[in-house]
């Protein structure tokens, strides 16, 4: 159930993060506060295919 996604940066449209994530406790798109080094400061992380 567990699969690979990649977490891009809203601002600056940058894929930051490769993670995991459970399909069956989270079936939407995951949004999660984190550094984004291009940015140099915190933004919105969503998930992108």
């Amino acid at each position: 159930m567990r699969v690979k996604i990649v977490l891009a940066c809203t601002a600056c449209k940058q894929r930051n993060y490769n993670t995991m994530k459970n399909k069956k406790n989270d079936p939407d798109r995951l949004e999660m506060n984190k550094y984004c080094r291009f940015c140099r400061k915190h933004t919105l992380h969503k998930e992108t295919k």
